[in-house]
C-alpha cells in the first residue's frame, strides 16, 4: 500500500530540493508537492511549478482551489508531467486559503468538493485524494461524517485526515497546527463507519512507532514537521512501514550523495542556501550541528563551496 507512510505537503519546505533529498532516506515513502494554486499551473509557468526528479517518486501533487474547470486543466497537465496522483487540499486554515475559497473553508461545501473530483476523475487516471481536517469551526461530528460521505460517492477513496478541526476565527495558520485538540479516536471512527476506504492519519505524530501504533486502526500515516525536523528518522521507513529493505546509509553517506545534486542546482543557477535550507534537522545529534548549520547559512559566500560541502561531510561521522 503505497500511502502508508507519507510526508506531508509543506508550504515552503516540501519543494523539489526537499523532496529529492527525503528520497536518498527513503525509497518508499509517499511524498508530495508544496500546495500548488490551480490556477497558478494554468495561467503561470507550469514548467517551473510542476519541475521534478525522477528519482521523487512515488510523488504526488497537492492542488488548491474550488473551481472545477481549473482544478481539471491542471490535473491534465501534472497527470502529462508524470504525478503519480492528485490531491485536494481542504485542510489549510490560512486566512489566504479562506479569502480564495479554496483549503479547509471547503469542509462547508462538500457538493461544491464532490463535483471538483468528479470533474477531474472525468479526464485523468491517477487517483484524486482528499486532504482535510475533522471540521471547521463550528462544525459537529456528524457535519464532519456527512462531509466524508458526501465527497466518497463522488468516487475518492483516500482521504488524509488532520486530526484537529481548523478554527478560522481568530488563530493563525501555526497556531492552528498546535492549538486545536488531537482527536485521533474520530479517525478511527471514520475507518469504522467506511471500512472500504483508505485513511491516513495526518496531526502530532513525532515518531515512526507512534506512527506504527495508529496503523493498528488506519491504512496508513501522514509525518510532516518531525519528518522535516529530523529527516534522518526516514531511513528505517522502508523496513517497518513496508517491510523492504532499508538503504543502511550512515548520515555520511547520505550527505555525500547529497552533494552532486548542490552541486548541479548551483550552477545552473540556484541559489544554494535555498536548498540547504532544508537539511538543517538532519545535523540533529551531532556535536557540531550549530557549526555545520551556520556554514550552511552563509555558504553562497564561500569561496569552494565544493570543498566546504565536503568538509561538512567528513565532519559526519555517524
Amino acid at each position: 500500500m503505497m500511502h502508508k507512510f507519507c510526508v506531508a505537503p509543506m508550504m515552503d519546505r516540501t519543494d523539489r530540493h526537499e523532496r529529492y533529498f527525503l528520497r536518498l532516506l527513503s525509497k518508499e515513502a509517499f511524498l508530495y508537492t508544496e500546495m500548488i494554486h490551480a490556477n497558478a499551473i494554468v495561467y503561470g509557468n507550469k514548467k517551473e511549478l510542476l519541475k521534478y526528479s525522477p528519482l521523487e517518486h512515488p510523488l504526488g501533487i497537492q492542488l488548491g482551489g474550488s473551481e472545477s474547470d481549473i482544478l481539471k486543466e491542471a490535473s491534465i497537465y501534472a497527470e502529462e508531467y508524470g504525478y503519480k496522483e492528485i490531491n485536494l487540499n481542504i485542510g489549510c486554515p490560512s486566512s489566504r486559503v479562506k479569502a480564495g475559497n479554496f483549503g479547509a473553508v471547503l469542509m462547508k461545501e462538500p457538493h461544491l468538493v464532490a463535483n471538483c473530483v468528479e470533474e477531474i476523475q472525468k479526464h485523468i487516471s491517477i487517483p484524486v485524494t482528499i486532504k482535510c481536517r475533522i471540521g471547521v469551526d463550528e462544525m459537529k461530528e456528524e457535519d464532519f461524517f456527512s462531509f466524508i460521505d458526501i465527497v466518497r460517492n463522488s468516487g475518492c477513496t483516500t482521504f488524509i485526515i488532520h486530526a484537529r478541526k481548523a478554527l478560522l476565527k481568530g488563530l493563525s495558520p501555526k497556531e492552528n497546527r498546535e492549538v486545536p485538540p488531537l482527536n485521533y479516536d474520530i479517525v478511527y471512527e471514520l475507518k469504522q463507519k467506511f471500512p472500504s476506504l483508505e485513511i491516513i492519519l495526518n496531526g502530532g505524530i513525532e515518531t515512526l512507532n507512534e506512527g506504527l501504533i495508529h496503523l493498528k486502526n488506519l491504512d496508513g500515516i501522514m509525518m510532516g514537521r518531525s519528518a522535516y525536523s529530523d529527516p534522518f528518522q526516514l531511513s528505517k521507513v522502508d523496513s517497518i512501514f513496508y517491510k523492504k529493505k532499508d538503504m543502511n546509509l550512515t548520515k555520511q553517506e547520505v550527505f555525500l550523495k547529497f552533494i552532486p545534486y548542490l552541486l548541479k542546482e548551483f550552477e545552473n543557477g540556484s541559489k544554494i542556501q535555498l536548498i540547504t535550507k532544508h537539511v538543517m534537522g538532519f545535523f540533529r545529534g551531532n556535536a557540531l550541528a550549530k557549526e555545520i548549520r551556520t556554514t550552511l547559512s552563509n555558504i553562497q559566500n564561500e569561496r569552494n563551496i565544493e570543498k566546504t560541502l565536503f568538509n561538512i561531510a567528513n565532519r559526519l561521522v555517524t
